[in-house]
């Protein structure tokens, strides 16, 4: 089978769903439930890939360096570093722990 098809339907189902929204709504807003609910489908999205990245299929390739080095990144973030300084910060921590071990 080819990736193709498979691309392509996707790309259909997308540009239904899309159109399905306006349709059905028909001008009005959503709920403030509603879009509560979708405000925070992406982060939820985005730690779930970074768990799934981190710890592998099964949890196989866990690596507790590289979550201290994310703790690194975050920490970094919260004190309102700029993005490449605290991703650098992340990076290096790993490097030192795992020089370290």
């Amino acid at each position: 089978m080819s990736l193709w098809p498979a691309i392509f339907s996707v790309a259909v189902i997308n540009v239904l769903f899309k159109a399905l929204g306006p349709t059905v709504l028909g001008g009005r807003a959503l709920p403030q439930r509603v879009r509560d609910v979708i405000a925070m489908l992406a982060p939820a999205l985005l730690a779930a890939l970074i768990v799934a990245e981190v710890a592998g299929a099964h949890w196989s390739k866990f690596d507790w360096t590289v979550v201290a080095g994310l703790g690194g990144a975050g920490a970094a973030r919260l004190l309102r570093w700029p993005d490449l300084p605290a991703i650098l910060c992340g990076v290096l921590v790993t490097i030192l722990l795992r020089l370290a071990v």
